[in-house]
């Protein structure tokens, strides 16, 4: 028997799968939390005026997961589960400063050394 299949059948794959995961992104934790759970904001995501271009017109939103729902069903067994559930539990925790992500990177003050010129250097006379 010949050959079943084209050789090469890969090809430009990682082009497809870059572009899908670019595609697909959500809000970040931080955006949710520090914006979005405000409760002014948080009144204004859930009475959204109709959108034809967003999915269930934009009636039918989850501001803890930034998702839009086709029906109200949908979005009540959505509360019920376990991914929101989890990003709840994520959401609960505080929100990293700049501060604490310098920490963590090590440009931080704290445990630094001074400049050997800002020290008082001991002169002879």
């Amino acid at each position: 028997m010949g050959r079943l299949r084209r050789s090469r059948t890969h090809h430009a794959q990682r082009d497809v799968h870059r572009a899908s995961r670019t595609r697909a992104r959500t809000k970040d934790l931080d955006q949710i939390q520090l914006i979005d759970l405000d409760p002014k904001n948080r009144a204004a995501l859930e009475a959204q005026p109709i959108d034809l271009e967003k999915p269930g017109l934009a009636q039918h939103y989850c501001v803890e997961c930034a998702k839009y729902f086709e029906t109200d069903t949908a979005l009540r067994s959505h509360w019920k589960g376990k991914v929101h559930k989890r990003r709840c539990k994520v959401l609960k925790e505080p929100a990293y400063t700049i501060e604490e992500a310098e920490r963590a990177a090590g440009l931080g003050r704290e445990g630094k050394r001074t400049p050997i010129s800002a020290q008082a250097m001991p002169t002879d006379t």
